[in-house]
């Protein structure tokens, strides 16, 4: 697939993507994934960072509001808009910007840090990316990335519940089959029926790579790795989300520091 037609899947997303994820549908990211991912984060505050496919910018923001001085890009210009929005809503100081990630339209050396929540595994050129996002970045600067986990979530995965519907293993299989491209269809978990009825699911074009795959493309761009993170429920986060339960079983994330 294209880096065009990927880009075309996500404007088509972005609408419904921004109205679901405000209204409190992205369940994995809002329980878990995003407070473990800025959990292992370092400190920003007064740093110049770079949030790359920032979507609607709900993460962006919590960025900012923990004292960087953010800019941030997306390849959907619907996602930029309503991200301009909340900014002119609730001013942060935030710069969005409508780009790709293969081509960012920043000087060397621009930034001292990076981000990318649940993009990387979404992009056709990983290395292109990853190449951008090094020169981009100051010497001794850090970028930070999540990614959908490549040895638990390959491109075939099935949860296995227990009478009570607990999960109690994963079925897996495909972890070598590297995709490029290929879309999957879904809406949150929690999207209520009404909202499911009137919604046409999201698209999302999938590039599963091995966990060397992406690590060697990381470490032949540059840089040089700091830390990993698998975040998982804790037992009271299950009980409060039960949609997350399953990452108590293996992981879904991949979280990723790396070094310039």
């Amino acid at each position: 697939m294209e880096s065009e037609s990927a880009s075309a899947c996500w404007e088509q997303n972005a609408e419904a993507w921004t109205r679901l994820s405000r209204a409190g549908h992205d369940v994995y990211r809002d329980a878990l994934n995003t407070p473990r991912f800025l959990g292992l984060l370092p400190p920003i505050r007064g740093l110049q960072g770079l949030d790359l496919g920032c979507g609607e910018g709900s993460n962006t923001r919590l960025l900012a509001q923990r004292g960087a001085r953010m800019r941030a890009l997306d390849v959907a210009p619907t996602f930029i808009r309503h991200a301009r929005a909340a900014e002119a809503a609730a001013p942060l100081g935030i710069d969005y910007v409508v780009g790709d990630a293969t081509a960012l339209p920043y000087p060397d050396a621009d930034f001292d840090f990076l981000t990318a929540f649940m993009v990387l595994m979404d992009v056709p050129d990983l290395a292109a990316v990853l190449r951008e996002a090094h020169r981009v970045l100051r010497p001794g600067g850090f970028f930070q990335f999540s990614i959908l986990h490549p040895c638990f979530v390959p491109p075939y995965r099935r949860v296995l519940r227990d009478a009570d519907r607990r999960p109690r293993a994963v079925e897996l299989a495909g972890y070598f089959d590297e995709l490029n491209g290929q879309v999957d269809t879904f809406l949150f978990g929690t999207t209520p029926p009404a909202e499911r009825a009137a919604t046409r699911p999201f698209r999302v074009p999938r590039f599963h790579r091995t966990l060397s795959t992406v690590l060697n493309a990381v470490l032949a761009a540059g840089f040089t790795l700091r830390q990993l993170g698998e975040p998982s429920a804790t037992a009271a986060e299950a009980r409060a989300y039960p949609e997350v339960d399953d990452t108590r079983v293996v992981g879904i994330f991949l979280h990723v520091l790396v070094g310039r």
